[in-house]
C-alpha cells in the first residue's frame, strides 16, 4: 500500500479560502483541512468572514442581524469592506508574513456573489472596495463547495435547530439557487485559483477531494513513498 508524500512549501504562508452556499459544509471541511495541514507540521490558523478580528466581529453581528439588508446592498457592501479591511490588516497579512497558513471561511468572492450578483451592486464598486481593502492579496487556492440548494438548506436547518435563521439563511429558495449559480460562474471564470468541489457526498469523501486539490495546486510535486 502506498500514499502520496508531500513536501511542505517554505517561506510566506499560503492563503486558502472556502466559499459556497448555506449548508455546504465549509465549517466542517475547513477544520478537517486545518487538522491535516497541522499534521504535516505546518502552522495553520482558521478564520472567517465577516469576522475574524475584533473589529470585524462587530460588523459580523450587524450584517447577520439584518442591519445591512435594511440599509441596502450598497451599504451592506461597505460594511463587509470595513470588516475585511480590519481582518486583513490585523490577522491575515501578519500571519502570512510569519509563514503561517491561513484558512478563511469566506472571503472576497462572497461579496461578489452575495452583494454583486444577487444584490446588483455594480462591479466597479466591488472592484474599488477590493482595491482598498485587500490590494494585491489573492488566495492561493479557493475551494468552492457546490451542492444542490435543497440539500444545503436542509443541512443548515439541522445545524440551526430551533434557532432563528440569520440574514442569509432566511432568504428565498430562488435566492439560494441564484447564489449557487453565481459561485459556479466565479469558479469557471478563475480556474487557476478556484476548484469546484462536489460537496454532496459524505464528509470523508469531500475532505479527500479537497486535500487532492490542495496537494496538487499548492504543494511541491508529489512523490511516491512506501507507507509503514
Amino acid at each position: 500500500m502506498t500514499e502520496i508524500a508531500v513536501k511542505p512549501p517554505s517561506g510566506r504562508g499560503r492563503f486558502i479560502t472556502f466559499e459556497g452556499g448555506e449548508g455546504s459544509g465549509k465549517s466542517t471541511q475547513i477544520k478537517r483541512l486545518a487538522d491535516r495541514l497541522n499534521a504535516t507540521k505546518l502552522k495553520t490558523i482558521v478564520t472567517r468572514e465577516p469576522g475574524g478580528s475584533p473589529g470585524a466581529e462587530i460588523m459580523r453581528h450587524l450584517v447577520l442581524s439584518g442591519m445591512g439588508k435594511l440599509l441596502g446592498p450598497d451599504a451592506e457592501t461597505l460594511l463587509f469592506a470595513a470588516a475585511r479591511d480590519d481582518h486583513v490588516r490585523t490577522v491575515i497579512e501578519p500571519a502570512l508574513n510569519q509563514g503561517t497558513w491561513v484558512l478563511c471561511d469566506r472571503f472576497a468572492d462572497s461579496t461578489r456573489a452575495y452583494q454583486g450578483s444577487l444584490g446588483s451592486v455594480p462591479e466597479g464598486v466591488i472592484n474599488a472596495m477590493q482595491r482598498v481593502t485587500i490590494g494585491d492579496l489573492k488566495p492561493d487556492v479557493t475551494i468552492v463547495l457546490d451542492l444542490p440548494v435543497e440539500i444545503g438548506l436542509q443541512r443548515a436547518a439541522a445545524r440551526r435547530g430551533s434557532g432563528t435563521p440569520d440574514r442569509f439563511e432566511g432568504e428565498s429558495l430562488k435566492f439560494h439557487q441564484d447564489l449557487r449559480e453565481a459561485y459556479r460562474r466565479i469558479a469557471a471564470g478563475d480556474p487557476g485559483r478556484c476548484v469546484l468541489i462536489d460537496a454532496s457526498g459524505d464528509a470523508d469523501t469531500v475532505a479527500a477531494r479537497i486535500w487532492a486539490a490542495v496537494r496538487d495546486r499548492v504543494f511541491s510535486a508529489p512523490t511516491r513513498a512506501a507507507s509503514a
